[in-house]
């Protein structure tokens, strides 16, 4: 029976460390000429009242190295910065898409951790949602990317700019320890971890969040998926429903984003840029934040999950919702109606 146990205890299945697979909906343009580019966009820029449309066209469907190379030689050719000079003609929503993908991903989640972070105030809502859904690796380069941004560390402003529990947790995600997949399922610790979130919150008076931290944080995410079924072997509730019982505020959404994204990360952002855009006034800064960092990542399954679950296209809810120089951006990243 030992045996038999040993076996079942780490059973093979077909979940490996492979890395995340990419659907983005922004790629590298064919025929790419970066030197023809860097004159249409002098050409934009010259244009009496600046030619929007052509820098949009050009810059939104390029990939971010792409329109390094085109910084380039707009540099060699006119001898100013690309970047320095966008800044100062294009305003608002249209210069922050535009700005946000002259960055590489880690350094435009770089700059919006820090931006959530300067200043009088906290932005709770981008500290969370960057940090709860990033991988290990996401996290590593933005980490990176913070450091020569602006010759900080992260979890230093993170521990000078928030406090308590929600403090430790975020500090435990930017830590980068979560275990990567693996092909063995340990159905023991499955087990072992499921117990003890519950005997750690709703078994107990109070709760262990400590124990919470570290199971959420350090193991991997086919590995927590089973664990939340398993979890309602123990508890009355799933593992969302004991989160709401048992913390509030900031440490709750984080969570609960935590446990959205292992779930299904795509449907979380889909949710997110659905509520953006369902508000009387539309969340903006949201649209952005997530349709730049994730339109060379996974914004074309966001789009997949936005139509199944919402009923109709992110597309559409963009036309509708949003207007001008913005909206053709925006639309453009989302690359097509489908």
């Amino acid at each position: 029976m030992a045996l038999v146990s040993e076996f079942l205890g780490q059973l093979t299945l077909g979940f490996g460390g492979e890395k995340e697979p990419r659907f983005p909906t922004v790629v590298a343009a064919p025929n790419f000429d970066p030197e023809k580019d860097a004159s249409w966009i002098d050409t934009a820029i010259a244009t009496k009242g600046v030619d929007e449309n052509l820098i949009i066209d050009i810059l939104t469907k390029r990939t971010y190295s792409q329109r390094r190379e085109i910084a380039f030689e707009y540099e060699r050719k006119t001898k100013k910065d690309m970047v320095t000079t966008l800044r100062g003609l294009l305003s608002g929503s249209l210069e922050n898409v535009i700005l946000g993908l002259m960055r590489s991903t880690a350094q435009f989640d770089a700059f919006e951790l820090r931006a959530a972070m300067k200043g009088l105030g906290t932005d709770e809502e981008s500290l969370i949602e960057i940090v709860c859904s990033r991988s290990n690796e996401e996290l590593v380069e933005i980490k990176k990317a913070y450091k020569e941004l602006f010759k900080k560390d992260l979890e230093k402003d993170v521990a000078g700019d928030t406090s308590g529990d929600f403090c430790k947790l975020l500090l435990a995600l930017i830590g980068a320890k979560r275990e990567e997949p693996s092909n063995i399922v340990d159905y023991e610790k499955i087990d072992s971890d499921a117990r003890a979130l519950y005997e750690a919150g709703v078994k107990r008076k109070g709760t262990d969040v400590a124990t919470w931290i570290t199971i959420f944080a350090e193991r991997s995410v086919p590995h927590l998926q089973k664990v939340f079924d398993r979890y309602k072997s123990y508890s009355p509730y799933d593992m969302k429903e004991s989160i709401r019982k048992e913390v509030k505020g900031d440490l709750e959404k984080s969570f609960i984003t935590l446990v959205e994204c292992f779930e299904n990360k795509q449907l979380y952002f889909a949710n997110k840029l659905n509520e953006a855009m369902k508000s009387k006034s539309v969340k903006e800064k949201v649209i952005t934040r997530i349709i730049v960092s994730r339109c060379e990542v996974d914004l074309m399954k966001i789009c997949k999950e936005f139509k199944t679950n919402l009923g109709k296209t992110l597309y559409q809810t963009i036309s509708e919702t949003t207007k001008g120089d913005y909206q053709r951006a925006l639309l453009n990243l989302c690359g097509g109606d489908d």
